[in-house]
């Protein structure tokens, strides 16, 4: 297991610019100029002040220059700074990235519990009116477009019935915690200020629930479709027959025997959501990543582009590494080559 993970780890950085170097080849053949974002529209007429802003951002370089510039930057740990906030791209993720990450763990909860739940009982109960109903709750999470979801439950329990507050990670009106981990609701148990803690756990529920369950839906099927093969197998019918109750032999015989594909497909949604959370940070107004994301491509903020791109490649390689390293803790027959 060590050897293997030492050689993912070496492997990482050399994947890692392959990704980096496909990101900024992207944006460079855009149809769009960057230089809108820099320079004023009132003063994209003066030659002056557009080759001051190209030599200022390097955009006067050839390609091969501006890209050993970069990778050379980027081995410092230095991202380029954005053209809109005029900030360090790593700076503005820094501060994005909890909030993306309290977003996508609160959402892969819910998804997680309720696709596993709702799996478990269609697989058990099959062909029964719960089956029906979990294979419909499935198929509604999995095609209903997630903008269309979350503007539908923001009006009605938001703005219809004022249930849940509106977007927002906290009401504007009311001081945010001191910041710690960047998790509103823990810096605010930290903080021991109940109020503002109900309130930022208040706005968190309604954006995890929609993105959730976007993943609740795809968990719940791949749950049935391996619990239903699992149960026909004949260690469940001698787990029956010795005696063993139901609850151990769902539970214990034929759910530990499908945990693999289901730590895939966990896994996999959560590095996913991590830069696919885009439409419920725009619809929730949500300052993470996603929103972060939405401004840079409309303003054609190359470097925030890049790096947003960079923490999506390291998510993936950091997640499918732990998923394997998980593969052999659910399953040690899993050798790993």
């Amino acid at each position: 297991m060590l050897n293997y993970v030492i050689r993912r780890s070496i492997a990482m950085p050399f994947i890692l610019l392959g990704i980096v170097t496909m990101a900024f080849l992207l944006t460079t053949v855009t149809k769009g100029d960057p230089l809108t974002a820099i320079v004023s529209e009132r003063q994209m007429n003066n030659p002056e002040i557009v080759a001051a802003a190209k030599e200022r951002w390097g955009l006067d370089r050839s390609l091969p220059e501006r890209y050993l510039i970069y990778v050379g930057n980027l081995l410092k740990g230095d991202m380029g700074t954005s053209f809109v906030t005029r900030r360090p791209v790593s700076t503005d993720l820094m501060a994005r990235l909890p909030a993306t990450f309290e977003l996508v763990i609160s959402a892969m909860v819910v998804g997680s519990v309720v696709g596993i739940a709702f799996g478990l009982l269609a697989a058990y109960y099959r062909d029964s009116a719960i089956d029906q109903g979990a294979r419909l709750f499935s198929l509604f999470g999995s095609s209903v477009p997630i903008f269309w979801l979350g503007l539908a439950l923001l009006y009605l329990l938001s703005v219809q019935y004022q249930i849940l507050p509106g977007p927002g990670r906290i009401d504007p009106r009311m001081a945010p915690p001191p910041v710690v981990t960047g998790f509103m609701t823990i810096d605010s148990l930290l903080a021991g200020n109940m109020v503002a803690f109900r309130d930022t756990l208040a706005h968190l529920i309604l954006p995890a629930a929609v993105l959730g369950w976007t993943v609740a839906g795809t968990i719940s099927r791949l749950v049935r479709a391996y619990m239903l093969e699992v149960m026909e197998r004949e260690f469940i019918l001698t787990a029956r027959a010795k005696g063993a109750g139901e609850l151990r032999v769902v539970l214990r015989h034929a759910f530990r025997n499908i945990l693999v594909p289901v730590l895939t497909v966990i896994s996999y949604s959560f590095a996913y959501l991590i830069t696919g959370a885009v439409l419920t940070e725009t619809v929730f107004a949500w300052p993470g990543v996603g929103s972060y994301a939405v401004t840079a491509a409309r303003s054609l903020d190359f470097p925030a582009i890049i790096g947003v791109t960079i923490v999506g490649g390291v998510m993936f390689l950091v997640t499918n590494l732990l998923t394997d390293i998980a593969y052999v803790m659910a399953n040690p027959r899993v050798r790993l080559s």
